[in-house]
């Protein structure tokens, strides 16, 4: 009797594991999209939600895709030497797990050791891996899934480690310094043709590019000075939206062993930078679209495929709210703001730059024209913001020079000060405030849906997301002393 206990207690403890197994096996990731918005925090996705209620005179908030997942986190951000992050310390804490210092891209603090990536497990592991971002490729958070440096600026090192890396797409921005910044040879581009990648730089190209051309890198064919893509805002129908790269991405990578999709919103960080709002929105709104690829995958393979949405940091300190207005908000006036704030201040310069233009109604124009502040029929403005952008003008035509570094700092940051100044004046009347013209050491949301969505809920750490993902995955991430090598232990072989 006693023997047929122990049979029976055994035979149910073997039914018992057998069925964790296939439950573990059943929600095993087998394709992940793991989607950072650089610079996203709350209050930028709270406020998105506001402007795109306002947009249809609406109060309260029109939701964003991701922001209806079912499971929902909060991260801390800070870095191992300081409380504010940077992206490359905090791009790398997404990436590989581990905190470093500021600047390090996939090294440790004291540049000992390389930290790999969630992307190298996702390889060794036998998925295809694609890396994608609306900046140059060579930036911060991108490099901190392929790239071993001790400073975010090693650009054409970086680069080196991009074609080295035998990812199997990379696509959105270019490169930073495709020459190095001297004339070091091979250029970036030839680096990464050298390693048999094939590059895509127009609509054309990009259109014909399929599975059957192997390795790719497919570039946006506008890009700014900085090898990134241009504002969603400024947009037009000739560039290559970030939905259309991860839509890419997906028929480039789908196959029977997965994959794995990075796909930074790296402009939301750069609007945030300028306190440019309406930027920041609509920049969000296309992270929105790509998750919507991500999606429509989903919906074809709800059992075997995870989305995480989260971001690397806040930025700008935004709050919905400000002294001004007080309890009010007037969200629909950001409607008026035609172009980015990066867009107007070059508008500006090249208008300036005709002698004949270059006066106080000229400037006055062109902020109407293209935030509609000022005149009868525009946003009324107090003797106070006139004489704002009075003096902003004259500043950043070099009429006027401010000695006191704290007050240009306050004033303008490091942007156009007649365009630093028309947005703030613009974001300040809606009821929107910022803080600093820089990074916040506020926590920032983490979304999650489909295949082990539900590790992700709760307050924990940015490094632990990409264990989260691995998780999912059914791997676990180690890293071997003195070795670049990746040892990659299989859960419930």
């Amino acid at each position: 009797m006693k023997s047929f206990g122990i049979t029976l207690k055994h035979s149910f403890l073997v039914l018992l594991l057998l069925l964790l197994s296939l439950t573990t096996e059943a929600q095993r990731a087998k394709y992940v999209f793991y989607f950072i918005g650089d610079g996203m925090g709350l209050a930028q996705v709270a406020a998105t939600e506001a402007m795109l209620a306002a947009r249809h005179n609406n109060d309260g908030f029109d939701h964003l895709n991701f922001s209806k997942f079912p499971v929902t986190g909060i991260i801390t951000t800070h870095a191992a030497n300081r409380l504010v992050t940077g992206s490359a310390a905090a791009g790398t804490a997404l990436a590989s797990g581990h905190k470093t210092n500021i600047n390090r891209i996939g090294m440790n603090g004291d540049n000992t050791e390389p930290l790999n990536s969630i992307a190298y497990y996702a390889k060794a592991r036998g998925k295809k891996v694609g890396i994608i971002s609306s900046v140059s490729i060579d930036h911060a958070t991108p490099a901190a899934f392929y790239a071993h440096r001790p400073d975010r600026n090693d650009y054409y090192e970086i680069s080196q480690d991009l074609a080295a890396s035998n990812f199997d797409f990379f696509g959105g921005g270019g490169f930073a310094k495709p020459n190095g910044g001297g004339d070091k040879s091979p250029t970036t581009w030839e680096l990464a043709q050298n390693a048999g990648y094939t590059i895509t730089r127009t609509r054309a190209q990009f259109d014909t590019l399929s599975p059957a051309a192997g390795k790719a890198l497919a570039v946006a064919p506008r890009l700014g000075g900085s090898g990134a893509m241009p504002y969603a805002i400024d947009q037009t129908a000739d560039d290559i939206p970030l939905a259309a790269f991860v839509e890419k991405a997906i028929r480039m990578l789908h196959n029977d062993h997965g994959f794995f999709i990075m796909c930074e919103e790296g402009k939301i960080d750069w609007a945030c930078h300028a306190n440019d709002a309406v930027a920041m929105a609509y920049n969000i709104e296309a992270l929105a679209q790509a998750v919507a690829q991500a999606l429509e995958f989903y919906q074809q393979h709800p059992d075997e495929t995870l989305i995480i949405v989260t971001a690397d940091h806040e930025t700008g300190g935004l709050a919905l709210g400000h002294a001004l207005t007080r309890y009010d908000s007037y969200l629909s006036m950001l409607t008026s703001q035609k172009v980015s704030m990066e867009r107007f201040a070059a508008i500006a310069d090249s208008v300036f730059a005709i002698p004949e233009h270059n006066h106080p109604d000229m400037a006055m124009a062109l902020v109407h024209k293209y935030y509609k502040l000022g005149n009868d029929d525009g946003i009324q403005l107090t003797d106070r913001e006139y004489n704002l952008l009075q003096d902003a003008y004259l500043v950043s035509t070099q009429q006027k020079k401010i000695d006191d570094k704290d007050a240009m700092r306050l004033h303008y940051g490091h942007e156009h000060a007649l365009a630093a100044t028309a947005t703030r004046i613009l974001n300040n009347k809606a009821g929107l405030a910022w803080t600093t013209w820089s990074h916040t050491a506020s926590p920032v949301p983490v979304y999650a849906i489909g295949a082990g969505a539900e590790h992700f809920s709760g307050v924990y750490d940015n490094t632990d997301v990409p264990k989260k993902v691995a998780q999912a995955m059914g791997i676990k991430m180690e890293e071997k002393k003195r070795s670049e090598e990746i040892e990659l232990i299989i859960i419930d072989k």
